[in-house]
């Protein structure tokens, strides 16, 4: 069986197209997800029940149910609620944060009630408030201890961009088929898509061993 890849070389633009919406896809709902996760792991360790309960509720939903579910309800069923479209992208976003930040929630509440208790009460004692406590002594710590998992985490979100497929936007695996179906060349096309989301998972993932490694050195 002969390969030829020059369908690859000739379709490049369209693919550099698709992995620049999937890294930029990535990036944003990484931000949105840690950000959104951060507040609700505040709220699932608050001694206010109903607020605790509230942010339990809100991760164990979203962990219970599949990515491609939510982002049906966004792009379908949310236009039909407040009566106008959201758009592909937009509607794509929205389900990814919010689904992101129910998972990086456990890892940053995880890596919250890490921090021993005695370095709480000392900050206490010098006369900071829970929030400047939390600010400056615990988030700090937690998310340098943190940063391996969350980095794992954006790993598997970025191979989850592959299902934008469903709202219709052209992510680097869409246009990858794409290119493939149209040129008869599904082998060499596969073949080149492997290669680039290992080439970019394995180099992440080596990274997270450097994380790993600097974090356990600190301590």
């Amino acid at each position: 069986m002969k390969l030829d890849f020059s369908v690859v070389w000739n379709n490049l633009p369209i693919l550099f197209d698709g992995m620049q919406l999937s890294l930029v896809l990535t990036a944003l709902a990484l931000s949105g997800g840690i950000l959104l996760g951060a507040i609700l792991a505040v709220l699932r360790l608050s001694p206010l029940r109903p607020v605790a309960w509230f942010a339990a509720g809100y991760v164990n939903t979203f962990r219970s149910i599949p990515l491609i579910l939510v982002l049906f309800w966004f792009y379908f069923l949310v236009p039909l609620i407040i009566g106008r479209p959201v758009g592909p992208f937009y509607a794509a976003l929205i389900a990814f944060v919010l689904f992101e930040a129910a998972y990086y929630c456990e890892i940053i509440r995880a890596g919250i009630q890490g921090i021993p208790r005695g370095q709480r009460a000392a900050a206490l004692a010098t006369g900071m408030t829970q929030a400047q406590v939390m600010r400056h002594v615990v988030l700090p710590q937690a998310f340098r201890n943190m940063t391996p998992v969350m980095l794992t985490q954006a790993i598997i979100l970025f191979q989850d961009t592959s299902l934008v497929y469903v709202v219709t936007l052209y992510d680097f695996m869409t246009s990858a088929a794409i290119v493939a179906q149209r040129d008869l060349a599904i082998v060499e096309v596969y073949i080149f898509a492997a290669c680039v989301y290992f080439c970019i998972c394995f180099t992440a993932s080596r990274l997270v061993g450097w994380f790993k490694s600097r974090v356990e050195v600190s301590r």
